[in-house]
């Protein structure tokens, strides 16, 4: 009945996963210093005639010449190749081109020996900004070790890319080099709160329960210490809502509860935390707190949220206390609306085979321009609303942009060679980014539809419980889990100071959510 270790764990690495959408995206502070590279052999001039039109700013004058150099039409040697290559990468950056320069830029990661390896990793920083992290920068600066970081042109951003070098070796597993590489980044830099925060993460993965709690707690308290660093602040509640999670899976429910009570309604992922928190009351016997959080859950407020585990939890706590009926009624809540749901499900999922086409298809869902209504549309638009996959349809946008930029260049530009080559790239990288967001739609709409299987089998399994618990037929074992009463009636509820008792009359006020309360009493025989 209780919730795993490793369920926990996929919850935080969830959360994990939506980072990029709170990163900041500023480049006022990006400098751009020149590079350091050993000298090549005399540059052609056309090279030389590539390298004044960049350094006026006539990027797509100076893309021309450079591809010129690129393809061997300039009789330059291999050394002023690559560094026309860097050169092209810059202009395209500057261009905005962002998946076009990649592209160049990926040449040269691809070879170490390359003369601008080095210099190309701040380059592939300022573009982990505007691309999201499907497009594999992560994997192109997991090309570079921490040596790489030493040269004085990357000191301005070496906080950053010690972040985003520990969020490549937390990706593939190599959570040593992850935590270290985390663990440097300073209090005052300003990627610290989120370097800590993954850092917290990747010990929660080695199912390391007191150094990711130490993590957290440092996070909150640098936090407080600087009330003044809006980047601090964006995840304290990420912390505290780690920390729950973390408390919650070493069984120590008081403190977790704790923790998820620190989380304000204004937070985006309080709907969570409460749900969560309503499985610690129920895993330290608070029975009417864990019944008062699914009572706020089921609020008219929340009508796009589903928390179908929610019904299953609320008959289990009646059953516990053998109100069979009450136990019943709460399964059929369960019954009556998600099976269908289910069902429904897997018609959109089965819709189109082919992954781009159900790209399309998820793009009018998301904009509502099918499933307008109904509960099926609202339940589909928030699972495609995960910030992974936000992100990954962003890049779709992203290229379109850039697609678009070059139909509305300039006419003498589009019949350049270059011109060619990026449309043709960009072309190709569009339908595959939109076949991998269609495929990533499909498969999150897929773990739903699985995780509603489950939940009904358990369903089931309640149910059946409910019979042979109405039949005195339960095991001795599962009498075990059955609360003995007490008295003839439950637990009285003791406000505080600051608070006052007041009866439900069938309204939802706001101020009210989150605060409500059962009082249940057990119908059990001690028999």
């Amino acid at each position: 009945m209780m919730r795993s270790m490793t369920q926990m764990v996929t919850v935080l690495v969830i959360v994990m996963m939506a980072l990029p959408a709170q990163a900041q995206r500023k480049k006022a502070d990006f400098q751009f210093a020149p590079e350091t590279v050993e000298k090549s052999s005399p540059a052609s001039k056309t090279m030389q005639k590539a390298l004044k039109l960049y350094e006026s700013k006539d990027y797509y004058s100076a893309s021309i010449e450079l591809h010129k150099v690129i393809e061997g039409e300039s009789g330059d040697a291999a050394a002023n190749k690559e560094r026309a290559t860097f050169w092209m990468g810059k202009t395209l950056y500057h261009l905005k081109f962002y998946s076009a320069a990649l592209s160049y830029f990926d040449r040269i990661v691809q070879n170490s020996s390359h003369r601008y390896f080095p210099a190309t990793l701040k380059w592939l920083a300022a573009l982990s900004r505007e691309l999201p992290e499907s497009v594999g920068i992560l994997k192109k600066i997991g090309k570079y070790d921490k040596s790489h970081l030493e040269q004085p042109a990357l000191d301005p951003i070496r906080h950053e890319l010690l972040y985003l070098l520990g969020r490549y070796h937390y990706a593939e597993g190599h959570f040593k080099q992850a935590i270290d590489l985390l663990g440097e980044v300073p209090s005052k830099s300003k990627f610290f709160a989120r370097a800590k925060f993954v850092q917290g993460i990747t010990y929660v993965r080695l199912y390391q329960a007191k150094p990711a709690a130490k993590a957290f707690k440092y996070l909150l308290r640098v936090a407080i210490e600087r009330p003044d660093a809006p980047e601090i602040r964006k995840f304290q509640s990420l912390a505290r809502l780690s920390l729950a999670r973390v408390f919650y899976s070493v069984k120590q429910f008081n403190l977790a509860i704790k923790y998820y009570d620190q989380l304000e309604p204004s937070h985006p992922g309080w709907l969570q935390s409460l749900f969560e928190a309503s499985w610690a009351h129920f895993q330290a016997n608070h029975f009417g707190k864990s019944l008062g959080n699914i009572h706020t859950l089921n609020a008219p407020y929340f009508e796009d949220k589903y928390f179908p585990e929610s019904h299953i939890l609320k008959s289990v706590v009646y059953w516990k206390h053998c109100q069979w009926g009450r136990s019943k009624e709460a399964i059929a809540e369960f019954v009556n609306k998600y099976p269908q749901l289910y069902k429904a499900l897997k018609k959109i999922i089965t819709k189109y085979a082919d992954p781009t086409e159900f790209y399309d298809y998820a793009e009018k869902i998301r904009a509502a321009k099918v499933l307008r209504s109904g509960a099926i549309g609202r339940m589909a638009r928030t699972v495609l609303s995960d910030k992974t996959l936000a992100k990954t349809f962003q890049y779709v946008e992203e290229l379109a942009r850039e697609l678009k930029q070059i139909q509305n260049a300039d006419p003498a530009w589009k019949a350049t060679a270059i011109a060619g080559v990026i449309l043709q790239d960009l072309t190709l990288q569009e339908s595959l980014a939109k076949r991998e967001a269609g495929d990533l739609a499909q498969r999150r709409l897929k773990r739903l539809s699985k995780e509603m299987r489950d939940l009904h089998k358990q369903a089931l399994k309640v149910e059946y419980e409910i019979i042979r618990g109405q039949k005195n037929e339960l095991e001795v074992a599962v009498r075990k889990e059955l609360v003995l009463p007490a008295g003839s009636r439950g637990r009285d509820i003791q406000p505080d100071e600051e608070h006052l008792i007041w009866p439900f009359d069938g309204q939802y006020w706001r101020d009210e959510l989150g605060y409500y309360r059962y009082k249940i009493a057990s119908r059990c025989s001690k028999k």
